[in-house]
């Protein structure tokens, strides 16, 4: 059931911790999903969150602190005891209760691990901690149903029922070998429809989409938006099936890398929030507000290198930010079209081919943009040959930013660095500076000044 978060909830709420009201906050919240008791955690006070918290059961405690802010269950799992937090991940999915314990700190993630009754689930959250968060072995849950190729179709069906019980929902049925190696997956029709009496390999299908524990999460999700699915497996780099990852988990990661990719091409150079401290806040924009500051004083210098050239023309100063604008824009179209596609992976072919197509690009709306300046000017100022200069300037500034905001995201990839930090301020200074440099140039070269 959803629940509307409104004020006078969270003031019911409130009043019912107050006046230590248990059973009538166990009845609030009886039927209501984990994601709408973790929204009205976050608006709650801190303590206010941990007596709830503690109130709910172990199931609804663990889901909840999945979906509450990262910050809020950093604070609520310390102010729980290692064999609180224990008795929570007990009740997670191994992928998500290995999250669980990695935010914890040193000294008190085996003192968590201790208390974990399951030794089977603690070996395999401890398996899970080996690998790289950003990795498909990061991602992975251990959860899943598999079957033997030599078993028996009859016999197959009670080895899942067994397994089924500890996952939370069965989204593919995989095939394995003697060895544990993925040979294909189950269709659940085909099963019902096959003999009692007939083998898993004469019934499976043995096309599988899958990943290696050490690709990456954005190669995963990659795959997952391929193909369309829902759940893929993991094996080792034997072969062996070892996980499976469900798309709750990617929609997380792409989200993370959206939100990633946001920040750096708006020029913040790491992961913030709203409500960090300003200290936090401050590290992560003043390198890029530092690169705008040194390109400011670098289009000041170019713009002082021909004051003299252009004391008789004081009218082409004027078109300075029009130029400088209208190159940081285009840059910055540019290199988004481009991070995007890279992200997509739907950028194919050779960098050359993307810059003459870029070129043409940016020659035919920079021509439509010169025609409309060049009247404007013509009738402003009356020079033929001041609207002609500023004209011509536009469309190879319009050209060169275009190059440029095509070309540096493609070799940042290239070379493995993030392309989502060409866009934004990186862009937007380069394309200043250039722009007016190919402005002035041409503007002398053309009046002869």
């Amino acid at each position: 059931m959803a629940i509307e978060i409104t004020k006078e909830l969270l003031e019911n709420v409130s009043n019912l911790i107050a006046n230590q009201k248990d059973s009538q906050l166990s009845d609030l919240f009886i039927n209501v999903h984990h994601a709408d008791i973790a929204e009205v955690l976050d608006e709650l006070t801190f303590d206010e969150a941990v007596y709830i918290i503690r109130l709910l059961d172990s199931e609804t405690t663990s889901e909840v602190l999945m979906d509450v802010d990262d910050d809020v269950r950093e604070k609520i799992l310390q102010q729980l005891s290692a064999k609180e937090i224990a008795e929570e991940i007990e009740e997670l999915d191994t992928d998500d209760a290995a999250d669980v314990i990695a935010e914890l700190p040193e000294g008190r993630k085996q003192e968590v691990m201790n208390q974990i009754e399951d030794e089977e689930h603690a070996k395999e959250i401890v398996e899970l901690l080996r690998f790289d968060e950003n990795s498909a072995g990061g991602l992975m849950a251990k959860e899943l149903v598999k079957v033997n190729e030599n078993w028996s179709v009859l016999g197959c069906v009670t080895k899942m029922r067994e397994q089924a019980t500890e996952v939370t929902r069965v989204h593919s049925i995989y095939v394995v070998d003697d060895s544990g190696k993925l040979k294909g997956r189950l269709s659940l029709k085909d099963l019902l429809m096959a003999s009692t009496k007939a083998k898993i390999a004469d019934v499976y299908i043995p096309r599988v989409d899958y990943v290696t524990v050490h690709d990456s999460a954005e190669d995963v999700a990659n795959k997952m938006r391929k193909y369309d699915l829902e759940a893929i497996p993991v094996v080792d780099e034997l072969g062996i099936l070892v996980g499976r990852i469900t798309i709750d988990d990617i929609v997380d990661v792409i989200k993370e890398e959206a939100d990633k990719d946001y920040q750096l091409a708006a020029g913040i150079t790491q992961d913030v929030e709203a409500d960090d401290g300003i200290m936090e806040l401050t590290r992560a924009r003043l390198p890029w507000l530092f690169l705008g500051l040194i390109g400011g004083i670098g289009a000041f210098l170019i713009m002082g290198g021909f004051h003299d050239a252009f004391k008789e023309n004081a009218v082409l100063f004027f078109f300075t930010p029009l130029i400088a604008a209208m190159a940081g824009n285009v840059g910055v179209q540019s290199s988004a079209i481009i991070v995007q596609g890279l992200a997509n992976d739907d950028v194919k072919g050779s960098i050359n081919k993307r810059l003459i197509k870029e070129m043409l690009l940016a020659t035919l709306n920079g021509l439509a943009l010169a025609i409309v300046l060049f009247i404007f000017i013509l009738l402003y100022d009356g020079d033929f040959q001041k609207s002609f200069a500023v004209s011509v300037s536009l469309v190879v500034v319009i050209i060169v930013a275009g190059l440029i905001g095509t070309f540096i995201p493609l070799f940042l990839d290239k070379r493995g660095i993030d392309p989502a930090i060409a866009t934004g301020p990186f862009i937007t200074t380069s394309n200043d500076i250039f722009g007016i440099l190919i402005y002035f140039s041409i503007a002398k070269l053309i009046l002869g000044i």
